[in-house]
């Protein structure tokens, strides 16, 4: 009576687990849903790797696996810090030097870091806009403008035959006949 009360009892403990297993959620899933989880599983490191310590891939090798980055900022504060910084100059100006524009010209920041007003600078003593487009385009007409900013080499060095060469005698008519009368006497002739 003993064992058949057992079996009853083991019959019914198995009818009742197996119940519960399918009301498990993981039970439900279909084919395609688990070949996601796997297929997330594996980009993200999060299978065993080490069955004896339980260490997974992530945790192996970290630096294979994207790490979860905490989202701390929105776009829009993001965008608020560049504003800022644009106006300030806080952004790198020289990345050789690892200068910023508010260290480059400082002056040009400075209204804005005290929040004084901005006073206009003098005007610049020198060249009139016009005198300054006259001299390039003579430079750019005579090749005397710097092509190679390596050595400083000029155009009309690298290329002298596609620019004017300057005039080698300076003077009147009057001066170049003399002077070639008196090289012609020179020589004999």
């Amino acid at each position: 009576m003993n064992t058949r009360l057992s079996i009853v009892a083991l019959a019914l403990s198995s009818l009742v687990a197996g119940h519960a297993l399918a009301a498990d959620a993981s039970v439900g899933k279909t084919r395609d849903e688990v070949r996601a989880e796997l297929a997330q599983a594996i980009r993200s490191g999060d299978m065993i790797a080490d069955g004896a310590t339980g260490q997974r891939y992530n945790q192996i090798a970290p630096h294979l696996y994207a790490q979860p980055v905490a989202v701390s900022k929105t776009r829009a504060e993001v965008a608020g810090e560049r504003d800022a910084a644009i106006r300030n100059g806080d952004l790198i100006a020289d990345g050789a030097t690892g200068q910023r524009y508010n260290q480059v010209s400082p002056a040009q920041y400075a209204a804005v870091r005290t929040n004084a007003p901005v006073v206009a600078a003098a005007p610049a003593v020198g060249k009139t806009r016009a005198e300054v487009k006259a001299e390039l385009a003579e430079a750019i007409r005579t090749g005397d403008m710097v092509a190679d900013g390596a050595t400083g080499a000029k155009y009309n060095e690298l290329s002298p035959s596609s620019y004017p060469q300057p005039a080698l005698a300076q003077g009147n008519r009057d001066d170049v006949r003399t002077g070639g009368v008196q090289s012609r006497s020179s020589n004999g002739g």
